[in-house]
């Protein structure tokens, strides 16, 4: 007969810092980390203000969450804080490797199943088959529509976006060592370059990953360097966050176009990019390419998984014409964790290999 095991306990730790208790999940392979506890208060009045603090004071529970070792250099999190949003039902703030975005479309479809099913939202009816969750990030209000069964979460979520648009338009931008090639840039909560693949020489269904984050963090360098970005709300969200490489199909088909997203330092994304989807609809919307409620497909290279999305109205976003953009996929759970830390650890706070 088999010995029951003992109930698990937390292994020694520094009782003077609380342990950082979380859930995992994926989206389309994309991990998400949840904190549940452990997190101290961030401070601020607006959730700009708490990602500027947590920056300033917290960033060391960032490294120690996304590094070596409890983490890797793709790894992704999610901080929950209120809201001052009267609408919202939680807000966000989205961490990687190297500080803090302003929006993981990912992210959103993980914490729609998340708030559901953790009762961060009322409880569906049982007879209901979608529940809504409001969720503040740092771009703004997004709302995601989580598909239920028995008052649980199941099946696919989808999101609304904020107003996505396109920047500009065919720039000509000097990539050293590559030449000179024509980018985009779009906004879907975040700003991406969007270059087709082929310009830099490599097929985005084949090429080997470290190949395809080279040439995108050599365009991502080259358009900071010899283009300014600028929101029309607030410098805050002035930034570019990646390149996305695609297969050059952006007229409208009923198969899938490919894109492998590189952000933040040299982040690859898993998934096909939720906020990277919805900038690349706004820009196809833009140049005609697509129409109201006319769905495309969107696939990762990196592993085969599929977002949908689709521009549902227009908007507006200071002097730019804008789209809301509808995005869908499917988040799962991977487990949950504890995390601990040792005085006398020198890597306590985590690190990552170059």
């Amino acid at each position: 007969m088999e010995r029951a095991l003992a109930v698990p306990r937390l292994p020694p730790h520094d009782p003077g810092t609380p342990a950082l208790s979380v859930v995992d999940m994926h989206t389309g392979g994309e991990p998400l980390r949840i904190v549940l506890a452990g997190c101290p208060e961030v401070v601020g009045p607006t959730l700009l203000a708490k990602r500027r603090y947590m920056r300033q004071h917290l960033d060391h529970l960032r490294r120690r969450l996304m590094f070596e070792p409890r983490g890797h250099r793709d790894m992704y999190g999610a901080v929950l804080v209120p809201s001052e949003l009267p609408d919202a039902h939680l807000g966000v703030l989205f961490l990687h490797n190297e500080g803090y975005s302003s929006m993981c479309g990912h992210a959103v479809l993980a914490l729609g199943r998340f708030a559901v099913d953790f009762g961060l939202v009322p409880a569906p009816p049982a007879a209901a088959r979608e529940a809504r969750v409001n969720i503040h990030c740092p771009c703004g209000l997004v709302a995601a529509f989580v598909e239920c069964e028995d008052g649980r979460s199941r099946g696919p979520v989808r999101f609304h976006s904020v107003p996505a648009f396109a920047l500009a338009t065919d720039l000509l931008v000097d990539v050293p060592g590559r030449g000179k090639m024509v980018v985009d840039i779009a906004y879907g909560g975040a700003f991406y370059a969007f270059v087709s693949a082929e310009k830099v020489g490599l097929d985005v269904c084949s090429a080997k990953t470290r190949d395809l984050v080279d040439a995108a963090s050599a365009v991502t360098e080259a358009v900071k360097a010899q283009f300014k970005i600028n929101h029309p709300e607030s410098e805050d969200l002035s930034f570019l966050y990646g390149t996305i490489l695609t297969d050059g199909k952006d007229t409208y088909s009923e198969e899938p176009t490919t894109n492998i997203c590189v952000f933040a330092d040299e982040q690859v994304d898993r998934s096909p990019t939720g906020s990277g989807v919805t900038a690349r609809i706004a820009l196809q919307y833009h140049k005609g390419l697509l129409e109201l409620n006319q769905t495309r497909a969107f696939k990762s290279s990196a592993t085969g998984s599929v977002f949908t999305g689709k521009a549902v109205r227009e908007a507006k976003c200071g002097d730019f014409k804008a789209v809301i953009v509808e995005v869908s996929g499917q988040a799962h759970y991977t487990g949950t964790a504890s995390f601990i830390v040792e005085n006398d650890d020198p890597l306590r706070d985590g690190f990552l290999l170059k």
